[in-house]
């Protein structure tokens, strides 16, 4: 079983870590299509692009609990945690975003694309590893 500090302990579940696979795939794959809709997948602005949302789903996963012990257990329970993690998520990085630290707009157009596509996205993965893994 992997080890986790003990800041974690009861937030993060190891078993729940096959989720993050394909949570990390919807948010970086809707981001990383997006910039090269734009023609800006640079690799210098990527990881401006990148991290606010990797923060804010960081954050937003660990309270709410997308990865707790629950999460692991059904697509009744991950579908819904995940969810909410990325309203969250999208949130921080919409706020981190707004700042003159990180690349890009904040256009209403990009919130709604990225909040509701990502979401289903996510979502989905969701439900479809729980069907796949039983």
């Amino acid at each position: 079983m992997l080890a986790l500090p003990a800041a974690l302990n009861g937030r993060v579940d190891s078993a729940a870590l096959p989720l993050a696979v394909g949570d990390l795939l919807a948010i970086l794959g809707v981001l990383t299509y997006g910039m090269m809709q734009h023609g800006t997948l640079l690799p210098e602005r990527a990881l401006g692009v990148y991290a606010p949302f990797l923060i804010g789903w960081v954050v937003a996963a660990t309270l709410i609990g997308a990865y707790a012990a629950g999460a692991a257990e059904s697509a009744k329970a991950a579908v819904p945690l995940g969810i909410r993690s990325w309203i969250l998520a999208a949130l921080i990085a919409f706020g981190l975003r707004w700042t003159p630290v990180f690349p890009g707009q904040l256009d209403i157009i990009f919130v709604v694309i990225t909040l509701v596509l990502t979401g289903v996205l996510l979502g989905g993965f969701r439900w479809l590893f729980f069907k796949l893994t039983g």
